[in-house]
C-alpha cells in the first residue's frame, strides 16, 4: 500500500468502529492520527488504541496520506474549511457522512478533488460491515483500490452510484438500530426461560441470519415466507411497527439528502 499514514478528523463512534475493525483483523495501519476538539473522545481512543496518535487540532490528521472525515453533517462545512491548508496534494479524502456530495466536498475543500465517500455501518467492528463506497471522478484507479483495501478488513465494500449513498445510510448505517433493541429483548427473554448464554447465542444468531436469508433467497414471496410459521405472538403489533417504518424513515431520508 503506497499510503502509510491515516488521519481521522473526528474521534467519535465511527472512528472507533473502524479502528476496532482494523485492530481485530490485525490490519491497523502503522501510523494513525485522530484529531478531535473533545479531550474525552481522544482519551477514549488512546485507552483502546495506545499506538494511535491523538491531537486536538484537525490539521494534524488532515496532513496524513488518507484523511477520513468522520464528522456529522452539521459541522462538515466548518471542518472542511479548517483542513484546506493542511491537505497534501496527493492525499485521498474519504468522507464518512451522508448529505455532502463529492462535488460539494470539493467546493468546501477549496477545489481539492481526490475524494471518496463511504457509508459505514457498525458491524464493521466485527469485520462484518457493509460499507458502500462511491468515488469522485478525479480519483484514479490505483487510489480507488487503496481505499477499498482499507475497507476490506471491515467487511463488504461494494462500489455504488453516489446518488444511492443516502438510501444506503437509512438501510445499512441506521439499520441495526431498528433491530438491536428487539433482539436484546428476545435474548433477555430466552435467559428468563432458562437458556444459558452458550445455548441461546448460537440459536439467536442462526435464527436471525436464517430468517434474513429465507426472506431474500428462498424464492418465496414475502407473504409466503411470513406464512411459514403459524404462531405469531406479536401479530397484532405488525401493522403498528410497519407504519412506524413508513412514517419515520422517509423523513430521515429526506433530511440527509444533498
Amino acid at each position: 500500500m503506497r499510503h502509510q499514514s491515516i488521519g481521522f478528523i473526528g474521534g467519535g463512534r465511527v472512528t472507533r468502529i473502524i479502528l476496532e475493525g482494523w485492530q481485530r483483523a490485525q490490519k491497523l495501519p502503522a501510523k494513525v492520527v485522530v484529531s478531535d476538539c473533545q479531550v474525552e473522545a481522544l482519551a477514549r481512543i488512546k485507552a483502546r488504541f495506545p499506538g494511535v496518535e491523538t491531537a486536538g487540532c484537525s490539521a494534524a490528521a488532515a496532513a496524513q496520506d488518507v484523511v477520513f472525515l468522520a464528522v456529522h453533517p452539521p459541522v462538515m462545512a466548518e471542518i472542511c474549511a479548517g483542513t484546506q491548508g493542511a491537505l497534501k496534494p496527493e492525499a485521498i479524502v474519504v468522507s464518512l457522512a451522508p448529505k455532502f456530495t463529492v462535488a460539494k466536498l470539493g467546493e468546501l475543500l477549496g477545489g481539492f478533488v481526490r475524494i471518496a465517500r463511504v457509508i459505514p455501518n457498525a458491524p464493521s467492528l466485527m469485520g462484518l460491515g457493509y460499507n458502500p463506497v462511491a468515488f469522485g471522478p478525479s480519483l484514479p484507479p490505483n487510489d480507488r483500490a487503496e481505499v477499498k483495501a482499507l475497507l476490506e478488513p471491515l467487511g463488504e465494500c461494494p462500489e455504488v452510484p453516489e446518488e444511492k449513498l443516502e438510501a444506503y445510510a437509512v438501510l445499512t448505517a441506521m439499520g441495526p438500530t431498528y433491530l438491536w433493541f428487539q433482539l436484546q429483548a428476545l435474548r433477555e427473554m430466552a435467559a428468563d426461560f432458562g437458556l444459558s448464554e452458550a445455548e441461546m447465542a448460537p440459536a439467536l444468531k442462526r435464527t436471525v441470519c436464517g430468517a434474513t436469508r429465507t426472506l431474500l433467497e428462498s424464492g418465496l414471496t414475502p407473504a409466503e415466507v411470513m406464512d411459514l410459521i403459524p404462531v405469531k405472538p406479536l401479530a397484532e403489533m405488525e401493522t403498528q411497527v410497519t407504519e412506524l417504518y413508513r412514517t419515520r424513515l422517509p423523513g430521515v431520508y429526506q433530511k440527509i439528502q444533498p
